[in-house]
């Protein structure tokens, strides 16, 4: 036992604890028993067998047990009825196959018992003169519980109710089995809780189709995974309706879903089994096999649990839902198991999360596109807005921003001509971005109008007693206010309003001039990170006329830059913000887990350098993490007065409904990491 002291002080009764070196021996053992960041890798498995061949059966299943443990799998789960095969019909009332399933299943148990994982597999219990279709959770040498299936189909192909009854006829809640040294939970509210973190919960088969099914109670019950061990024959389609309804569950239920079918080793007497396997991810399939393997087949995910648990916690109305008053408790089985060091190498972790995949880019961009152009084209008709005001640099938020001027326009039936889209040349200017910003104008009908505001400026400096020389943030920030109140001054002459150029990378940061660029009447890209802008302007240009395509295609090999000090010798940007602050794609990325799923610095960094490998090193990870934590806590004043602006995805930082955090926030919780 630790020694306990009492020290003499000011506040009575405080104690100190002198841990022993054997208290840390098993702290640093328990971090065995610990996720990575709340990963945890499942798997799906579809072995080989042999109709009522339990032997042959039992042997597949230890070997496929002992693969998914090599593979560093947590949790496996096997087809339904695996230790005899799902297709035994009639013989399933004979005692022999019923005394040979429990036999395998303790030779199963005593074959795996050193394996750290969690096993589940099928086989047909006699109890109380009904047989049930159940599914034996195995883990350490023991059966940690049995869970029944709870619909018995009556399918012309599957005649399943002649020889199982439903879960619904158990009249006990506990079991004792020959061969067994104890007593075990059977019933379909158990739920299996892994250290202290994954929380599983079973369905069998035709479950999963159910009006109600199991698996909605169970993830209501604190099941952040459900396992759905089926063996339905495969008719053509079937697979694609499984893989949706194994899909669309795990959306509904905000959980990852688990599916293994029976394999071409049932009978195929009357039909076939396909044995497809699926894991899906909150709406998202991560892994599915080739059906119609007539060998060991299987897939693994690995499934950050963290996430699914705090987008149940932030992002939708999980916990607003309410079970019946007679809905029965569950009952937690907890269980630890050894976790080798997770390399998330079946773990979906995309290094651009805001980008859309090449597949469905272009349907995606123009739907963004049309978000933005109908919220711009409500809000001029509300303004009563005779033009859109919108300062031109040829950099990346503003060509956006133009775009959705075009557009918006289109969609009112306006002339271009009432877009009044003006550069202003500074002492960053260069004549790269504004040639292109020339051109687009030019190219899209705008009415084009030019003021050069370093005499402005330097009027303005003068009025500071301010040295020009000094290349601080007050020479910086007195151009962006300049262009600033000569859009809001123009908008107020022509009946017209300003359209915000400023994207959510900038906002997250703060990287915008008080009421400089900071400020405008609508921001249409307020909910658009930089990493998407690129990917929107691309898009944009393979639908543009081939002279807009290439200014567009240029200004996306454009630095970005603020423009703000004077260029290099050879008149290039010498100003480039990703030298600055570090690259906007780190930065997007890190925004992305922060604000959607709450992920923690060192989960930050952990994600970032495996997302990024090979492409950015660990210390411009670390670099940047550091930036992107210390901007975003301490510009929160500037996000509280934001203007209005289309949101167009999950994340965005409106102070009006979207992010609400106090200015004066002390990030140092953060920090330390």
């Amino acid at each position: 036992m630790p020694a306990i002291a009492r020290q003499n002080c000011a506040i009575p009764e405080l104690v100190l604890i002198d841990f022993p070196a054997e208290c840390v021996r098993i702290d640093r053992e328990m971090s065995t028993f610990t996720s990575r960041f709340g990963y945890f890798r499942l798997a799906a498995a579809v072995p080989r067998v042999r109709v009522a061949d339990v032997e042959f059966n039992t042997t597949e299943l230890i070997a496929a047990a002992r693969e998914a443990a090599e593979q560093g799998a947590a949790v496996v789960v096997f087809p339904e009825l695996c230790i005899t095969s799902a297709s035994c019909a009639d013989l399933f009332f004979q005692p022999a196959l019923l005394k040979a399933a429990q036999d395998a299943l303790c030779r199963f148990i005593r074959e795996t018992v050193t394996l750290p994982i969690v096993s589940v597999v099928g086989l047909p219990l006699l109890l109380d003169n009904k047989l049930f279709n159940v599914a034996a959770v195995v883990q350490g040498g023991v059966v940690r519980g049995f869970v029944p299936k709870s619909f018995i189909p009556n399918k012309r192909e599957s005649y399943e109710r002649r020889q199982f009854s439903p879960a619904s006829m158990l009249t006990c809640s506990d079991v004792e089995l020959s061969g067994f040294p104890f007593r075990v939970s059977i019933g379909t509210n158990l739920i299996f809780k892994l250290n202290n973190e994954l929380q599983f919960g079973i369905e069998i088969g035709d479950d999963a189709g159910a009006l109600l099914p199991p698996s909605t109670r169970l993830v209501m019950q604190g099941a952040n995974v459900i396992l759905n061990p089926a063996a339905a024959m495969t008719l053509a389609g079937r697979n694609d309706y499984t893989r949706n309804l194994v899909t669309s569950r795990s959306g509904s239920c905000v959980a990852a879903y688990v599916h293994a079918g029976a394999g071409v080793g049932e009978s195929t007497q009357d039909g076939v089994c396909g044995g497809a396997a699926y894991i899906a991810v909150n709406g998202r399939l991560a892994a599915q096999n080739k059906p119609f393997s007539r060998e060991l087949s299987v897939v693994y995910a690995d499934v950050d649990i963290q996430r699914l648990n705090a987008a149940r916690l932030s992002e939708t109305s999980f916990n607003d839902n309410v079970l019946p008053a007679d809905c029965p408790a569950p009952q937690r089985v907890s269980m630890l198991v050894k976790l080798p060091p997770c390399d998330w190498r079946y773990a979906d972790i995309p290094s651009r999360p805001f980008v859309p995949a090449p597949e469905v880019a272009a349907e995606r961009c123009e739907e963004i596109l049309n978000i933005q152009a109908a919220a711009l084209a409500k809000r001029i008709e509300c303004a009563y807005a005779k033009t859109l005001v919108i300062g031109v640099s040829g950099g990346l938020d503003s060509t956006l921003a133009l775009l959705v001027c075009d557009r918006a326009c289109k969609l009112l039936g306006r002339s271009n001509d009432c877009i009044l889209a003006i550069t202003m040349p500074g002492f960053g200017t260069t004549g790269r971005t504004y040639n292109n910003a020339v051109k687009m104008i030019q190219l899209l009908g705008c009415t084009f109008k030019e003021v050069n505001i370093k005499e402005a400026c330097l009027l303005h400096f003068k009025d500071l007693d301010f040295d020009p020389a000094l290349r601080t943030n007050t020479y910086e920030n007195v151009q962006a206010r300049e262009r600033t109140k000569l859009l809001m001054n123009l908008a107020n002459k022509t009946g017209g309003m300003v359209v915000g150029t400023g994207d959510l990378s900038e906002i997250a940061l703060g990287w915008a001039t008080y009421n400089g660029d900071h400020m405008s009447m609508y921001g249409v890209n307020c909910s658009i990170p930089k990493s998407l802008i690129r990917c929107l302007i691309e898009y944009a240009a393979t639908k543009a006329e081939p002279e807009l395509a290439e200014v567009l295609r240029d200004v996306n090999a454009t630095p970005v830059s603020p423009e703000l000090l004077p260029p290099s010798d050879d008149g290039k940007i010498d100003q480039k913000t990703e030298e600055i602050l570090g690259p906007y794609d780190l930065h997007d990325f890190f925004l992305y887990h922060f604000i959607k799923y709450g992920a923690e610095p060192d989960k930050l960094r952990a994600l970032a350098l495996h997302a990024f490998a090979g492409e950015y090193d660990e210390e411009l990870v670390e670099k940047t993490l550091r930036t992107f934590l210390r901007r975003f806590f301490t510009q929160q004043f500037k996000r509280t007065c934001v203007p209005d602006g289309p949101k167009v995805g999950t994340i965005a930082l409106s102070p009006r409904g979207d992010w609400r955090m106090p200015t004066d926030v002390c990030g140092a919780l953060w920090m330390k990491d």
